[in-house]
C-alpha cells in the first residue's frame, strides 16, 4: 500500500474521530453553564476542520474499500 492509499484509509478515520469529539463537546455544552457558548464554538470548529479533509479525500479518489485496515 502506498502513502496515498494509506491516507485514503486514515482520513475517513480522522473525520469520524473529529465528529465524535464534536458530538461529545455538544453534550458537555448542555451541562457547562456559563461556558456553554464557548464549548459549542469549539464543537462547530471541530466540525469545520473536516471540510479540507473531505476535499483531500475526494481528490484522492475517496476512501479505499474496507479491508479491516489497521492504523
Amino acid at each position: 500500500m502506498n502513502e496515498l492509499d494509506k491516507l485514503r484509509v486514515l482520513i475517513p478515520h480522522w473525520i469520524e474521530h473529529n465528529e465524535e469529539h464534536a458530538r461529545e463537546l455538544r453534550q458537555w455544552a448542555e451541562q457547562a453553564g456559563a461556558v456553554e457558548a464557548d464549548i459549542l464554538l469549539a464543537a462547530e470548529r471541530m466540525h469545520h476542520v473536516n471540510e479540507p479533509l473531505i476535499q483531500v479525500l475526494e481528490k484522492l479518489g475517496g476512501p479505499l474499500p474496507s479491508e479491516h485496515h489497521h492504523h
